[in-house]
Formats: structure tokens, C-alpha cells, sequence
């Protein structure tokens, strides 16, 4: 499928959602909407696969179109079904029963049959608690299928979610199934709702060109990036996840062999399950990554918590976009606590160092972390100053990234990236100032591929570059006060235009002279007229 066509499935999808919703808000919507869409994926996937482990015994159901091929393959061959399951679990990971497919689900819908709304309730439970190896208990816990923004009642409940399935069933019969498009067309809801919601998206998406930033960036070899990409990443990591997006990018930019496990932390629930879907959605199989429902700042996450430095986790690879300047309440044992104690707790009134400090601590000696923050994080004092020293006498920040403004749907104020290594090669400080090369938009400002591009070559290579990037020696930072506001090392100002004095005289000569022979041929008429004369 073309990168047109992708587009259209996305714009298509979106112009349902759009038509379909009414009174309820995108937040709502979105997650019923999402939801439909990856039992769609799910289905087929799983259909494909039932079909080319049939072969030869596949039903034909062209007599009976209404009834799965898989539907009459149970009823012919009840004694099977249990072999059959556990052959499909080693195949693909998962098993849908046939009346939780898709297939019957649109078809149920299509009929306006009263049972669709008992269905869709067991298919949720049987797909959170049966299809899978893996225990995804609470992926549709969001989606309320026994909301008044439903309906008032059962019946009108029922109808709803009819009309509903029926519009996303047909406009999407004619597209692809694979997991590129429907993932791709996933990312483009989650994005367009992301806008719908305004700055309640900033706890969930990353736009898709920051995103692609950060994931080339940790992706290039982090001892000698003018190398290229490493072959593979072993554990990748982002403690706050949102949707997984800025994970999946990690994972393209490598292939889907190139990562060994994908980690994932998120608080919101309903962002964590959107996250979960997001994954197998793209084709990333149960085992192949673990996301964890907890808070970050807490460290809630029992696989994190071993203190030994022989036996804790590392990961080659960490990116995040966590909220920006969060107000957080850390207690007086948090100062002990084995990521902060070498550098001391964040301020209460902005958490975005604890947020650094806490991904840091788990990146593995030859890994590459980079960190979407606010600005501030460059330059205010405090206790925030006593971190940023110490990360920089240690020789940790790598890079600073300054972005253009109004990226992101969650807030306009410009931000940075900051790249940071436990083992560095080099001895200094790039800088890099990207926050004039943009397209302007009328509600959010965009990177252009060009203006990604040149972020990346210019950190691959550590080019130098008259107004954009600079190499700064750590001496100059030391005299700088370890102060990092990008304006300090690279200077934006437009220089003056010379002026050349006697060319502007002559020309203020040349100017007098003609007025006074205009003003001497304007004064010969006035006289012939007998009027008062110019002065």
C-alpha cells in the first residue's frame, strides 16, 4: 500500500470517528473507536494465519458468506478445536474463538442483531483473559460499553454500537490488513484525537517528527555515531510511554528483528492500554515487550528495584517525553534513594530532572538516552543548577537539542532534547540550535524532513555550523556557570548591515540638490500665477 493510500485509510477512518461521535468528546470516542480497530487487526491476522495452517482444509463459506470459514471449521471438527488452539498459540501467540472475530462482530452489527452488545462484552473478557499466553487482564477496561453516551438504555446502547461498527467495517473493507497499514492508520487517530483533546494529549503523543528524532539518535552507535545504526538493541526503554509511539519508531529504525524486548512504563491507565494495543497492533508479539502500569517517580516497578549494581536492569536504549515541569512530592527517603542520591532530589515545583535521573540510572554503559524537556532544565538554579553540574563534571550530556515552539499539542512554549551517555567519547558539549528551522503552521509549527535531517547529520558528525551548531569545551561551560541556555554558545543575533557614510552623504547631497531645483522650477509658475512663493 501507498503512502497515499495509508493516508486515505487514516483520513477515512478519521471522517467516521468525526461523523459518528456527536455529543461525545474525542476522549471518549477515541477509545471505542481505537478499540474497534485493533480487534479488526487482531482478527484478520489471526484468520490469515488459521488459513495457511488449514491449507487444503480451510472451509470454502462461499455458499455460506455469513459464517467464518473458521466458524464452520469448529463446527465440523469439535474434537480438534484444543489441539488446534495450542498449534495456533505457538504459531502466532493468540487464539479468537469465531464469534469474537471481527467478521461476526460486523456481521452481528450489520443485522442490527440485539445481541451485539452481549458479545462485544464476552469478546473483551475472552481476548483479555484467554487469547493470549501473556495475561492482558484491563486492555478494554476503558472502553464502558454500558455508557449513557451510548444510549439511555440497553437497546439504545445496542443500536449505537451497530451504527458504529457497520460505518468502520465499511469504510475500511476496501484497505490492506496487514500490520504497516493498520498500525500506520492507529498512529494517525491516536494523532488526530491527540489534537481533538488539545493539552490533555500531551500525556499520551509524541508527534510522529520529534519521535523519529529521538529514535535515530539512539539508534546510531553511541561511542562513534559516524559509524552508522547498531545491528540491535537488546532492551530498549521509556518510562513514560504515553502510546507507545516514540518505542515503535526505536523498533523501525531497526526492523522488527533488531530489538530484543521493549520496555514501557505508563501511569494512565487508559494510555497504558492504548500502549498495550499499539504493540501487538504493529505486530510486536506478546513476548516481545512488557509494559508496566505504575508510576515512574515512585519506581513502583518490582523488576526496577533491585539496588545490587551487579544484578540491576540496564537498557541499551532510552527515550522519553514525560510531562513537562511535573509538580511532585518527594519524601525525605527519596534522597537516599539509589537514583537520586548521587545528585539529589528535583525541586518539588518541577520534576523534570527526577524524570532524567530515573531513566539514567538504569542506561547501560554503551546505551544512548535522549529526553524531550522544557527549557528551563538548561539553565534555572537551584537544585536543578547542583544536578546539571554534576551530570555535566561527570561528563554526561552528550548533546542539547533546541527545538522550534507550538510542536506539541500539550503546550507552545519551546522545548529541548537532551542526549546523555554513562561512557562518552568526546570531551565536549554539542550544541545545536533547530528552533528556526520549521514550517509554520496555523495550529502547530512542524518539522520538515529536511529540518530532521539536519538535527541527525549534525549529531552523527558533530559538524559546526555558523548560527546552528557548535562543539563547546567543557572549560567554557565551567566559565558559563554550567549553564546551558543554548543562546550563551550560539549566537542568532543578525549582524548589522555596514554603512558606508559618504555614499549616504552623496546621496543626501544629490537629494538637496534636486529639491532646490524643484522647488525653483515650481516657484516660476506660482509666480506667473501671482501666488505666494515656497520658501
Amino acid at each position: 500500500m501507498s503512502e497515499q493510500e495509508q493516508r486515505l485509510l487514516g483520513a477515512t477512518l478519521w471522517a467516521i470517528a468525526d461523523d459518528l461521535r456527536g455529543a461525545m468528546n474525542a476522549d471518549d470516542f477515541r477509545d471505542y473507536m481505537l478499540s474497534f480497530l485493533f480487534l479488526r487487526y487482531l482478527s484478520d491476522n489471526y484468520e490469515s494465519a488459521v488459513q495457511k495452517e488449514l491449507g487444503s482444509d480451510y472451509p470454502d463459506n462461499s455458499a455460506t458468506p455469513t459464517t467464518s470459514p473458521l466458524q464452520l471449521w469448529y463446527h465440523a471438527n469439535p474434537n480438534d478445536i484444543v489441539e488446534f488452539e495450542k498449534q495456533m498459540r505457538r504459531k502466532v501467540h493468540y487464539v479468537i474463538q469465531p464469534e469474537y472475530l471481527w467478521s461476526a462482530i460486523a456481521e452481528l452489527a450489520r443485522t442490527q442483531n440485539e445481541e451485539l452488545l452481549h458479545n462485544l462484552h464476552k469478546g473483551f473478557k475472552y481476548i483479555e483473559n484467554e487469547s493470549f499466553e501473556a495475561n492482558f487482564v484491563g486492555l478494554f477496561s476503558e472502553i464502558n460499553l454500558d455508557s449513557e453516551k451510548l444510549g439511555k438504555n440497553y437497546t439504545a446502547r445496542n443500536t449505537k454500537l451497530c451504527t458504529i461498527i457497520s460505518k468502520i467495517a465499511e469504510g475500511i473493507a476496501n484497505f490492506s490488513t496487514n500490520s504497516d497499514v493498520l498500525g500506520d492508520a492507529y498512529e494517525y487517530l491516536i494523532g488526530q484525537f491527540a489534537a481533538g483533546s488539545g493539552k490533555k494529549a500531551g500525556e499520551f503523543y509524541t508527534p510522529q517528527q520529534i519521535s523519529s528524532i529521538l529514535s535515530e539518535i539512539v539508534t546510531l552507535d553511541s561511542q562513534d555515531p559516524t559509524t552508522g545504526k547498531k545491528k540491535k538493541l537488546e532492551r530498549v526503554f521509556d518510562f513514560a510511554c504515553g502510546s507507545g509511539s516514540l518505542l515503535l519508531n526505536v523498533r523501525k529504525q531497526l526492523g522488527s528483528h533488531g530489538i530484543g524486548k521493549i520496555y514501557g512504563q505508563e501511569k494512565n491507565i487508559t494510555t497504558y492500554n492504548l500502549a498495550r494495543m499499539n504493540m501487538l497492533l504493529h505486530g510486536v508479539k506478546d513476548n516481545e515487550f512488557e509494559i508496566h502500569h505504575g508510576d515512574s517517580l515512585l519506581n513502583d516497578w518490582e523488576m526496577l528495584r533491585e539496588s545490587n549494581p551487579a544484578k540491576k536492569m540496564h537498557f541499551d536504549a532510552i527515550v522519553a517525553n514525560p510531562p513537562f515541569s511535573y509538580r511532585w512530592d518527594p519524601t525525605d527517603a527519596m534522597g537516599d534513594d539509589f537514583r537520586f542520591k548521587n545528585y539529589g532530589l528535583a525541586p518539588k515545583s518541577a520534576a523534570d530532572f527526577a524524570f532524567l535521573l530515573h531513566g539514567f540510572h538504569f542506561l547501560g554503559k554503551e546505551g544512548t538516552m535522549a529526553i524531550i524537556l522544557p527549557h528551563g532544565v538548561l539553565f534555572r538554579g537551584g537544585a536543578e543548577e547542583r544536578i546539571r553540574t554534576k551530570l555535566l563534571k561527570d561528563g554526561h550530556i552528550d548533546t542539547v537539542i533546541g527545538l522550534p515552539s507550538n510542536l506539541f499539542f500539550s503546550t507552545g512554549i519551546p522545548v529541548c532534547i537532551l542526549v546523555l551517555k554513562k561512557c562518552k567519547k568526546s570531551d565536549d558539549v554539542l550544541f545545536i540550535n533547530a528552533s528556526e528551522h520549521f514550517e509554520k503552521g496555523k495550529r502547530q509549527n512542524k518539522l520538515r524532513p529536511k529540518d530532521i535531517e539536519k538535527i541527525i547529520s549534525t549529531y552523527q558528525y558533530r559538524k559546526e555550523e555558523d548560527r546552528y551548531s557548535r562543539r563547546v569545551s567543557m572549560e567554557e561551560v565551567e566559565r558559563e556557570g554550567y549553564n546551558l541556555n543554548i543562546s550563551r554558545y550560539i549566537s542568532t543575533a543578525v549582524a548589522e548591515k555596514e554603512i558606508d557614510l559618504k555614499e549616504v552623504n552623496d546621496t543626501l547631497v544629490t537629494l538637496e540638490d534636486s529639491i532646490i531645483k524643484s522647488t525653483q522650477k515650481h516657484n516660476e509658475f506660482l509666480k506667473e500665477l501671482g501666488l505666494p512663493l515656497l520658501p
